[in-house]
């Protein structure tokens, strides 16, 4: 007798799951971004939440529990039930970089999430002052050879991608600058604008109005492709330094054991509304590039993902204070 009914249950239970997937969402969903409103998570995680929840038809409620380079609000997903209720739009500074930086994180990053979407990415251009007597970047970098820390780098925190990008230039330039962190992207770009520093990497759409001014000067886009916002400004891999890669990557998570129905029908809907012409108006706006990799794609790009910047971080020997 209870052999039968094992085997009943086993029975039942892909019909089950399928059930739940057709009648999820039942209720409001809430979507954690663990950055403070008005980033570019923000707006990535809004814009794409507001016609998921048309297409859904329940609210998906974007909520900010930002703190310790976004571990808090991962912390917080980590600990959710795994039922689709609550999800996450979370950054590689978070799930690739920080969990390197420190041994004390409060959940296991490599099994604490389900990928639903690498949704998309946003490149860094590599600014410096108007009084850094350089061009281009190979000027720069020869420049900053011959004088050992005489240039500071302003970036948005200790482990923010902005950081890691630049100490992964100097570790493929051979060149030492000193390192002053800020809390977050806004003010390191307004002291670069100030003189305060010398060289900072700043999000595309944050640079454009300053470049275009002449506040700063653009020595390279920090992706393998140029931006389609900035087609002038060469890649740092094609302008001095080959093989030089580096973004801001929003990726659309939940709590690690989802129904596999719910995250398809997730990862499904996710992609379709990142194709609504009003939500790639936006996003491509605000100099996002659409990325719409799905589940099946996740494992190996997290993997990747924190294997490159893992590297990077051990042979600088960075840690947070």
């Amino acid at each position: 007798m209870r052999r039968r009914g094992l085997l009943l249950g086993l029975a039942v239970a892909p019909g089950l799951a399928r059930a739940q997937a057709q009648a999820y969402p039942d209720r409001p969903v809430t979507v954690v971004n663990p950055w403070p409103a008005g980033g570019s998570s923000d707006s990535v995680a809004r814009i794409l939440m507001q016609r998921m929840s048309a297409d859904l038809g329940q609210p998906f409620v974007v909520e900010n529990r930002p703190g310790a380079t976004g571990t808090l609000g991962h912390n917080y997903v980590a600990r959710a039930r795994p039922d689709g209720g609550t999800l996450l739009l979370g950054t590689n500074s978070t799930y690739a970089i920080a969990p390197h930086l420190t041994t004390s994180l409060p959940y296991d990053n490599t099994t604490a999430f389900a990928g639903i979407s690498l949704v998309a990415s946003s490149p860094q251009i590599l600014c410096v002052h108007p009084a850094v007597p350089v061009r281009d970047l190979k000027e720069f970098l020869a420049l900053a050879k011959a004088r050992p820390d005489a240039f500071s780098f302003g970036t948005s925190g200790i482990g923010g991608t902005s950081h890691l990008a630049t100490e992964m230039l100097m570790a493929m330039a051979g060149i030492s600058m000193l390192h002053v962190p800020y809390r977050g992207g806004g003010p390191a770009a307004q002291a670069l604008l100030t003189g305060e520093t010398r060289v900072t990497f700043i999000d595309l759409i944050t640079a454009l109005p300053f470049i275009a001014s002449g506040q700063v000067r653009a020595l390279g886009t920090s992706t393998l492709r140029r931006a389609a916002l900035a087609p002038a400004v060469p890649t740092i891999a094609e302008a001095g330094l080959p093989g030089f890669e580096s973004s801001t990557d929003f990726a659309f998570l939940g709590p690690a054991g989802m129904p596999d129905a719910v995250v398809r029908k997730l990862a499904t809907a996710s992609a379709a509304a990142l194709q609504a012409p009003e939500v790639k108006a936006k996003l491509e706006a605000a100099g996002i590039t659409i990325l719409a990799e799905g589940p099946e794609q996740w494992p190996d790009y997290f993997t990747r993902e924190n294997a490159k910047w893992a590297g990077i971080i051990k042979a600088r020997n960075i840690r947070v204070p």
